[in-house]
């Protein structure tokens, strides 16, 4: 039986980088891969794209609810079998699709390998992380450093160069001047603090 893999870090940690890497080495060998990623990640469009400047083109792009399943027995039955399932940003799936990855691993004895952020820069949860915290056969952290050189395991959320702690859970990042950082707790809630403290001396002023 093959398996459903969840391969999570903070932001920077290389994930599409690895998940290229695990393409190409299933292609070296001569196995097929398919890559796929969720609609709402319009950065890199039909791409994914590392850091590193490497990017490869994505063979399926879900929309929000679609049946992931069907989706691919129906490209199964087109193309025909392939040996490993790579998913970029994973965390903007919902629960059924992880639920419906979960089913493709078990019955169709494909291995699924996701890749994602774990929380969003509030330390909330996203609906896809959780449900494969739930379901997934093997959870692997891929780690990076925080700018201080402690262990990162938060993402902050930068508009315009500044930290800030209020927002939807989704802004892509290059989009309307937003960017991540990822950070260690320390330094998490110490600039948290000095948000919410600026925050709170404009509004004593009411500026």
């Amino acid at each position: 039986m093959a398996k459903l893999y969840f391969r999570y870090g903070a932001m920077n940690c290389g994930k599409s980088t690895a998940l290229q890497q695990v393409a190409y080495n299933y292609e070296e060998r001569g196995m097929r891969v398919v890559i796929i990623k969720p609609k709402i990640d319009t950065k890199g469009g039909d791409k994914v794209i590392s850091r590193l400047g490497i990017e490869r083109k994505v063979d399926l792009i879900v929309e929000k609810d679609e049946d992931l399943y069907k989706m691919m027995k129906l490209y199964l039955t087109e193309n025909g079998g392939v040996d490993c399932i790579l998913i970029d940003e994973v965390q903007f799936f919902t629960r059924n699709q992880v639920d419906d990855l979960f089913g493709i691993a078990v019955k169709e004895n494909i291995p699924v390998i996701c890749y994602g952020l774990r929380t969003d820069f509030l330390m909330n949860g996203f609906e896809g992380s959780e449900r494969l915290l739930l379901l997934a056969h093997s959870i692997e952290e891929l780690k990076t450093i925080c700018s201080c050189g402690r262990k990162a395991l938060l993402n902050g959320r930068k508009i315009d160069g500044e930290f800030v702690f209020e927002g939807n859970q989704v802004a892509i990042e290059q989009e309307n001047h937003v960017e991540y950082e990822s950070l260690c707790p320390t330094c998490y809630i110490q600039k948290k603090e000095i948000y919410l403290n600026s925050k709170s001396r404009h509004n004593k002023h009411g500026l």
